[in-house]
């Protein structure tokens, strides 16, 4: 039997092949989720659809994905189900079988609903199994967890432009072999997860609470929503966008726009890593200005110059803005101790939120306006970062009481005989 010592420092250790499975289960869960994107310009041009349609697929997946995501969280920070991530692939299998039969606009929304269901079990669960794998190192590990699904992201697109731009919509079910197999690895996860479970809880039950106050907590957390409405309204703008942007502004083709799509997203994988190393020495707070406010001088640039000058500065944002994310999860789990699954939810959810009704509102306003404006207001988006301002120094807040906690147990075993 494990003595008490040994148990805790199990706990402070980081399990790096689970964070790497994680990040791995995310690559593939977010490869399969961006191929509805990636095929934005095959479906407007087979079922002729408008901007506003199109943004109308992401609402629907997205906004899925926002409003069961903080439930699951909720359900699951009580009632932890270790196998329900795997559970979760396979509705996101479910939603791609379907889209590649889709025949109809109503088929389609109804595939990318079941899409959004799968990222709704998995991302909590999954946040919250790399929290549990972190030991002491929150950032690296939400880092290593986000390259994975920012990684899928970038893959999305490039496996658009080689399989199913030249072989159709119907392609699409070939990657259910992907499918398949982050079910088994998500399944060895869920094993992992089960057997350290209650370690796990001894460990939360003795972490330090935090001593913020309730207003404070809150004016907080309402910075951080704003900061998440401005890093993925302005990436939606490049993600959901970039590709019909190219198209029209520099004539390339569709395939061409999409490899150029990956590079920004390949950027955005390669930057993620960086993040959280950063955000565990120099404090994530630091990591939230540089990533949204040092963006603004490239992106109120970027629709004013040529097509080498733009991949170029899509990739400098890609790094840039990569690790914000990260940094602002990890900062609310720290913010707000004890409700991991409720936050991750609370903040995967208004991430899909946001980025599902900003695919529909610049849609919209590409419709009523042109793709060119689109990016010249969502240039400014950044300039939101400036709210970091007002957030607390919690980490410093947190150091001192892990101080005092570790000074008192000192001098208790000072006192004893």
């Amino acid at each position: 039997m494990q003595s008490e010592s040994q148990t805790a420092a199990g706990s402070h250790k980081t399990f790096f092949g689970i964070l790497l499975a994680l990040s791995a289960s995310h690559m593939i869960n977010d490869t399969l989720q961006s191929l509805l994107p990636s095929i934005y310009p095959i479906l407007k041009n087979a079922f002729k659809l408008t901007y506003t349609q199109v943004g109308l697929i992401t609402l629907c997946y997205q906004l899925t994905a926002s409003i069961l995501q903080p439930l699951v969280g909720r359900f699951t920070d009580r009632h932890p189900k270790p196998y329900s991530l795997a559970f979760g692939m396979a509705m996101t299998l479910a939603g791609l079988v379907f889209l590649s039969r889709a025949t109809s606009y109503p088929m389609i929304l109804v595939s990318s609903v079941m899409v959004g269901m799968g990222s709704s079990i998995f991302h909590p669960e999954a946040s919250r199994v790399a929290h549990m794998a972190a030991g002491d190192r929150y950032g690296l590990a939400q880092s290593v967890f986000q390259t994975g699904g920012n990684l899928g992201s970038s893959l999305g697109p490039l496996l658009a432009a080689l399989i199913i731009a030249p072989n159709g919509q119907s392609s699409i079910i070939w990657f259910s072999v992907l499918a398949m197999g982050g079910i088994v690895l998500l399944s060895r996860v869920g094993g992992w997860y089960g057997h350290h479970l209650p370690n796990f809880r001894k460990r939360a039950a003795s972490h330090p609470s935090n001593t913020l106050p309730r207003r404070t907590v809150v004016l907080s957390l309402a910075v951080l929503v704003a900061l998440i409405f401005s890093k993925y309204f302005y990436l939606v703008s490049l993600s959901n966008y970039y590709t019909f942007y190219l198209i029209q502004r520099f004539n390339l083709s569709i395939q061409g726009a999409q490899y150029l799509l990956f590079v920004f997203l390949a950027s955005v994988a390669l930057g993620t890593i960086l993040g959280g190393p950063f955000g565990d020495r120099f404090g994530r707070k630091i990591v939230i200005w540089v990533s949204i406010l040092g963006i603004a001088p490239f992106s109120i640039v970027l629709p004013h110059v040529g097509l080498g000058a733009t991949v170029a500065l899509s990739v400098l944002i890609g790094l840039i803005l990569a690790s914000a994310f990260s940094a602002i999860l990890v900062y609310a789990q720290e913010l707000v101790p004890g409700r991991v699954g409720m936050i991750s939810g609370i903040f995967f959810g208004l991430a899909f939120g946001c980025a599902g009704i900003a695919s529909a509102a610049l849609g919209r306003l590409a419709d009523l306006t042109s793709i060119g404006f689109v990016f010249d207001v969502c240039g400014f988006l950044p300039l939101i970062g400036l709210l970091t301002f007002f957030l607390p120094d919690i980490e410093g807040a947190r150091r001192r009481a892990r101080r005092l906690q570790s000074e008192a147990t000192e001098n208790l075993g000072a006192q004893s005989p």
